[in-house]
């Protein structure tokens, strides 16, 4: 662990990013989706670092109501984001081959999509950074059940990933953006818990786990698009 971690306390979200700041800023960013847990997060990195940095990766795929939330959140907090994009050529020649819903048709050509759109944009976002953060939490799905505050992201070389949200509940994010009036998506209202690209994600019913709408045809133990694997995933 990097050295002074020990003395921070994990479920402190203040003390976890400001330990984040100092230690690694400015080759740490946050990743923003544009999810409730990445306002959230940038409300809070922004009141400790008005120049901290925030990056998103526009798949050409998200659904208007992402930009929207992007552009409210822009104005909100005076900050930039750094948008990364795919490889132009990649996504017409997936296209070209396979047409526009390749995803649906198996589990493997959904990763595909996803590689191209989001993974190799995202290690291109990171090719410069010491260390990440996200709004990951262990209560969103079975793949986030041994999620760690701070740990190594052996898909990205070992650099740090910092998940301060990680032992938070729903409920938790949502009085946290209610009480400091973050602007969110929203499709939250509208039944998304989780959002990702548009023919992708789905309302989800009563009862249903929260990601239980991203890519609603595979089973859940293969609901990862790649930014976050962990080791034991494929």
């Amino acid at each position: 662990m990097p050295p002074g971690w020990d003395a921070v306390d994990p479920a402190d979200l203040q003390a976890v990013l400001q330990f984040a700041l100092d230690t690694f800023d400015p080759n740490i960013a946050l990743a923003s989706s544009f999810g409730l847990e990445d306002v959230a997060l940038i409300h809070a990195l922004i009141g400790l670092n008005p120049d901290a940095r925030i990056f998103a990766l526009d798949t050409g795929r998200l659904p208007e109501d992402t930009y929207e939330c992007a552009e409210r959140i822009q104005e909100r907090y005076e900050t930039k984001i750094e948008w990364y994009f795919p490889n132009t050529t990649a996504v017409e020649e997936l296209e070209r081959t396979k047409g526009l819903y390749s995803f649906r048709a198996s589990v493997e050509n959904r990763v595909e999509c996803c590689g191209i759109r989001k993974v190799e944009p995202l290690n291109r976002a990171l090719a410069d950074k010491a260390a990440w953060i996200t709004g990951q939490r262990r209560e969103q799905s079975v793949t986030r059940f041994g999620l760690n505050v701070l740990e190594s992201d052996a898909a990205h070389a070992g650099i740090w990933k910092f998940n301060p949200l990680a032992d938070w509940t729903l409920d938790q994010v949502w009085a946290y953006v209610r009480a400091h009036d973050v602007p969110y998506n929203r499709l939250h209202d509208q039944g998304y818990p989780s959002i990702g690209c548009a023919p992708c994600t789905r309302a989800i019913a009563p009862g249903e786990d929260e990601r239980a709408g991203r890519w609603w045809w595979e089973t859940p133990e293969h609901k990862e698009c790649g930014l976050h694997n962990r080791k034991g995933q494929s």
